[in-house]
């Protein structure tokens, strides 16, 4: 039964809220791993479709009611996660995952009450967002060889990065006619397909261009079959990139890019937002930019620029 519900929970997320696919996989994940804490089934040889189908039929064997779960046993496997080292916001994500799938339960009246209500949320550690300077920004963008045919796409995507601030995820979804390059604009489908409109400069544009002209040449590299003319980015085998794709190639140039360390493709979208703050944009105008919900998601950027404020003025003025 627990099988059953998580398919109906996620066709819920998928079809009711329209949640990201990203999004999507994140709650499956975390939810499968909390039904394997229930069950642990034996690791068996076999390759992953076997261990996955094993996994299924021992859930569905031996499980227990979804009525039997308590806050006790959600502790239980929060302490488990705790003792391998695993990340508080990690942590955190999956004890909100188990919230959302059981208020879900609780209104199909599967269930009476949200156990996981019971659980304290574990208390995150407080980060500003690593962000580049200026100077460096532009350095770590023009690291890709624009002279060969990767490097064309590889600076494409780290300029639309920095240039529009957009997540990753919503880069790799973008498709050719959601770009509008009379007038630099770009139509982005956020968290929960949420659209945007985003503007872009001269330099994105131009890198763009530049990677338009030998995108061709990857497209041909997929099977007939496979081959899709709509995705902007495309991978060595002519299919749309991945997001664990541009990590990785950004993990690529922070090798190559001296001085550049320690940053993730998120890195990105924080220089855009402090720069635009730093140099006087609305706050409110970010976050229309940025696609967040709350202002208050927008406002972590005042910290880092009143950060970088308050190291200036302990640097330049003569009673500090």
């Amino acid at each position: 039964m627990l099988q059953q519900h998580l398919t109906q929970f996620l066709d819920h997320l998928r079809y009711e809220r329209n949640v990201s696919a990203h999004t999507l996989r994140n709650y499956e994940s975390d939810l499968t791993q909390f039904f394997d804490f229930l069950v642990p089934s034996s690791t068996e040889t076999g390759g992953k479709s076997t261990a996955k189908r094993s996994s299924v039929d021992t859930l569905q064997r031996n499980a227990p009611a979804i009525q039997q779960i308590d806050h006790l046993t959600i502790r239980e496997w929060l302490a488990t996660l705790h003792s391998d080292h695993r990340k508080k916001a990690s942590i955190a994500r999956k004890l909100a995952a188990l919230r959302t799938f059981f208020q879900f339960l609780v209104r199909e009246e599967v269930i009476e009450s949200n156990p996981a209500k019971l659980v304290a949320t574990p208390r995150k550690e407080k980060k500003l967002p690593v962000h580049l300077s200026i100077e460096d920004a532009v350095r770590f963008i023009e690291t890709p060889d624009v002279d060969t045919d990767f490097g064309k796409r590889d600076r494409a995507i780290l300029e639309l990065l920095y240039a529009t601030g957009i997540r990753v995820s919503e880069l790799v979804n973008i498709n050719l006619r959601e770009i509008d390059f009379k007038n630099k604009l770009l139509r982005v489908f956020g968290k929960r397909r949420k659209e945007r409109i985003v503007p872009f400069g001269e330099p994105a544009a131009k890198a763009l261009h530049e990677y338009l002209s030998v995108r061709e040449k990857f497209l041909m590299n997929a099977p007939a079959t496979k081959r899709d003319a709509q995705p902007l980015i495309l991978n060595y085998q002519g299919t749309r990139m991945t997001t664990r794709s541009v990590g990785r190639l950004v993990e690529k140039y922070i090798r190559l890019c001296a001085g550049i360390h320690d940053i993730s493709p998120h890195a990105l979208r924080h220089s855009f937002a402090t720069h635009l703050l730093d140099s006087g944009a609305d706050l409110r105008d970010i976050q229309e930019l940025l696609g967040h919900a709350r202002l208050s998601t927008t406002q972590i950027y005042t910290h880092v620029s009143m950060e970088k404020l308050i190291e200036v003025y302990d640097k330049a003025h003569p009673k500090a």
